[in-house]
């Protein structure tokens, strides 16, 4: 058993829980050990990623309920969060209390380092950024470690 599967074994053995599984172990961004951090310490309650990636890669979006594990840049596990609120967002019309959530600073840093990040993601994908694209508005309590 890996240590990813070691840790979500941890957490349903203390909630007494079987048969449930994550929907995924991920690192957030490209800041993984800071934005990883503040989730652990629970600051970061939230998380928006870009709807036409999802489209581009055929992922499914995240649903109410899904576990997910939060991993460091060492791909080591640091948390389980569960979502509890998924909305989508032209990005422009994000709400001020949803970036917040995020922990990452002011709205205007939010914004910022957003405009940055989806950028650079959707350039990659061939596909390019705009103040209208949709996002998913990913709300979560961090579940594990109490």
């Amino acid at each position: 058993m890996n240590n990813i599967e070691a840790f979500w074994q941890q957490y349903c053995d203390s909630e007494g829980m079987e048969n449930i599984r994550y929907k995924e172990a991920f690192q957030f961004g490209e800041k993984a050990d800071w934005l990883a951090g503040l989730v652990e310490e629970g600051t970061k309650t939230a998380t928006c990623s870009s709807f036409p990636l999802y489209e581009r890669e055929g992922e499914s979006l995240p649903e109410i309920g899904d576990y997910q594990i939060v991993l460091n840049s060492k791909d080591e596990p640091v948390a389980i969060i569960q979502s509890y609120s998924i909305e989508i967002y032209p990005f422009n019309e994000v709400p001020v209390d949803f970036a917040l959530a995020e922990g990452e600073g002011t709205y205007e840093e939010w914004k910022e380092a957003h405009v940055a990040f989806f950028s650079r993601e959707l350039s990659a994908q061939g596909l390019e950024f705009t103040e209208e694209m949709l996002t998913v508005c990913d709300r979560f309590k961090k579940v594990f470690p109490k």
